[in-house]
């Protein structure tokens, strides 16, 4: 998968589009990713403990990958993700300035 945790993303379709974010979590087999503030679902939890009080928590639910671009770190745009083999390593580049990610 060409995106990874930690990566910069721009959100290009959806009610998010035109976000940038933080990629907190990758699934591969699915093809999803988890965005920071992106996609938020409220989820209600029940109290464990005997005195504890239920809540409300947001959580990032995973949206599909061809739904965001890679922000290249060096020239700052929404880019696509190409590699480079070399004899050892296979290293992500940008395609527009042909840098390393």
């Amino acid at each position: 998968m060409k995106i990874r945790k930690n990566d910069i993303v721009l959100i290009i379709t959806g009610k998010d589009r035109g976000k940038k974010a933080k990629v907190l979590e990758s699934f591969p087999k699915e093809r999803k990713i988890a965005v920071e503030g992106v996609n938020i679902a409220k989820k209600h939890r029940r109290p464990r403990r005997e005195g504890e009080k239920g809540q409300i928590i947001e959580i990032p639910k995973p949206i599909d990958i061809s739904n965001v671009k890679l922000v290249c770190p060096k020239c700052n745009q929404a880019t696509r993700v190409g590699y480079r083999l070399t004899e050892n390593n296979k290293y992500r580049i940008c395609k527009k300035c042909g840098q390393e990610i």
